[in-house]
């Protein structure tokens, strides 16, 4: 299903153009869902962090070649990404805008939930934020997901696999292959991480289903 116009849930009318990202049309329903989609993750990332019981496969990795290497975090971050979306684009998951909106849109979300909460001290609060932050992450990125935009680094290598392997496998695998290379340069690791390693994809997978979106990215369309 291309983007000329066509809404993800097939239907057309009158707010269907809404934003032209080069040649390619986004709707305004597909618009509202990456913006809602990525504040959604990044209020879900922020509480992941505050909790401070481990971060995910991804930022392990980023934070071990940033320990390894010397490079300051945000450019580790930013050969990382790009390194992972050239792997899916190769296996036609194209970037899209929402690859660029979900970078920029949920750092500057997590930025604003980490000034305001605080992590408690009690381990039962901590771990109970925790286990809050989940649906939320899981929800934030169905959304965004599911606004067929594009997807972050991330979520787009896990697509990459999708098929032969599951996106709610795939993505554990990404998670999973991130930590234990992080791990290894010298990155640290915590229950949270083993959280999202087993967790996050069947969750994502399981919030899809009950908002009935589709996670897996078409072939962006040229606008006519």
């Amino acid at each position: 299903m291309g983007h000329d116009g066509i809404m993800p849930d097939g239907g057309r009318g009158a707010s269907a153009i809404a934003c032209h990202a080069g040649d390619v049309t986004y709707s305004a329903r597909q618009i509202v869902m990456l913006l809602c989609g990525c504040v959604v993750l990044g209020i879900g990332v922020g509480m992941f962090l505050t909790a401070d019981l481990g971060s995910d496969g991804y930022s392990t990795l980023v934070n071990g070649i940033a320990i390894s290497t010397g490079l300051a975090f945000w450019i580790a971050n930013l050969l990382v990404g790009i390194a992972l979306v050239t792997m899916a684009a190769a296996r036609r998951v194209r970037p899209g805008l929402g690859t660029v909106v979900q970078v920029v849109l949920v750092g500057l979300t997590v930025t604003a939930t980490l000034d305001v909460l605080s992590t408690p001290d009690p381990l039962v609060w901590r771990v109970l934020l925790l286990a809050a932050a989940f649906p939320v992450l899981a929800v934030g990125v169905a959304v965004y997901l599911g606004s067929h935009t594009g997807a972050g680094p991330a979520e787009a290598a896990a697509l990459a696999w999708d098929p032969p392997i599951a996106f709610k496998w795939s993505y554990s695998a990404v998670q999973g292959g991130g930590a234990l290379v992080g791990w290894l340069l010298g990155a640290t690791i915590g229950p949270g991480t083993i959280a999202v390693i087993v967790l996050l994809g069947p969750a994502v997978d399981l919030a899809s289903r009950v908002l009935r979106v589709d996670v897996h990215q078409d072939e962006p369309a040229a606008a006519q």
